[in-house]
C-alpha cells in the first residue's frame, strides 16, 4: 500500500453503488502517488435518514465510530430534495455535524435527474448548493457535470434505465471523485480499469472505449472540481 492513503467512506445507495463505482475510485489511484482505499455502506433506494436511523440494514453510524477516515461521502435518495425536503435537511445536518465531530471530512454528493424528467436538475442543484453553503461543506456538482456531458453527447444514453447509472456515467462519478481527492492528472488514467478478486486475479471493473473515456477525463478537466483537501483548510 502508498505512503500516503485516504481512506474514504461512501455512504449512500444504488446511485453510489452501480457499476462498483467505490471500486473505480480506488482502482484510478493504484498508479498514482496518492492511495485512495474506498469502502461503503450502501443500501439501495435507502435515504440518509435510513442510514440515520439504521433501517433497512444499514450499518453507517456504527461504521463511523468504529473506523478512522478521512472523508465521508453521503448520497441520499434520488426523490428526497423533491418529496421529502425537510428530511433531506434534517438528516444532512446530522450526519455533516456527526462526520466533523469525528475528525473527518464529509462531501455531498449532487444526484442527478431521472430520464423521464431532466426538469428535476434546478430544483436538485439549488437544493443541494444552498445546503452546502449553510454547512460549509463541500458538494460535488455530479448532477451538473452529468447534464453538461448529456448536452455534448446527446445521441449517448448515459443511463441504464430511468435513473441508474450506465457504466460510462459512474466512470464520470469515479474521476470527479478522483479529481477531487487528489488533483492529480486524470491522462494516466485507463479506459479499463482493474482490480483483484479474492485470489489475487485481475478482474476488470469497466470496459469503456478509448474515445469514451477522453471524452469524459476532458469534460472533468474542463470542469470546476473543487479540491476537498484545499476547501477544508479554508
Amino acid at each position: 500500500m502508498k505512503k500516503d492513503t485516504i481512506n474514504v467512506l461512501f455512504v449512500g445507495n444504488s446511485f453510489t453503488f452501480y457499476n462498483n463505482m467505490p471500486q473505480m475510485v480506488q482502482s484510478m489511484s493504484d498508479e498514482g502517488s496518492i492511495y485512495l482505499k474506498t469502502s461503503q455502506s450502501t443500501v439501495g433506494g435507502s435515504s440518509l435518514k435510513d442510514h440515520w436511523e439504521e433501517t433497512r440494514g444499514t450499518k453507517t453510524r456504527e461504521l463511523l465510530n468504529n473506523s478512522k477516515w478521512d472523508y465521508v461521502v453521503f448520497n441520499n435518495h434520488s426523490l428526497v430534495t423533491i418529496n421529502d425536503f425537510d428530511n433531506f435537511v434534517k438528516y444532512t445536518k446530522l450526519f455533516d455535524s456527526l462526520v466533523k465531530k469525528l475528525g473527518a471530512k464529509p462531501i455531498i454528493m449532487m444526484t442527478w435527474p431521472y430520464l423521464s424528467n431532466p426538469l428535476m436538475q434546478e430544483h436538485i442543484s439549488k437544493s443541494y448548493i444552498d445546503i452546502g453553503k449553510d454547512l460549509n461543506t463541500l458538494v460535488l456538482p455530479v448532477g451538473d457535470i452529468f447534464m453538461k456531458a448529456r448536452k455534448l453527447r446527446p445521441q449517448i444514453n448515459f443511463y441504464a434505465d430511468d435513473k441508474h447509472p450506465s457504466e460510462d456515467f459512474s466512470y464520470l462519478i469515479a474521476l470527479i471523485f478522483y479529481k477531487s481527492f487528489t488533483q492529480n492528472s486524470l491522462d494516466e488514467i485507463s479506459h479499463r480499469l482493474t482490480t483483484k478478486d479474492l485470489y489475487g486475479e485481475k478482474t476488470y471493473l469497466t470496459f469503456l472505449s478509448k474515445e469514451m473515456s477522453l471524452f469524459l477525463k476532458q469534460l472533468v478537466n474542463k470542469s470546476s472540481i473543487v479540491a476537498s483537501e484545499e476547501f477544508y483548510k479554508n
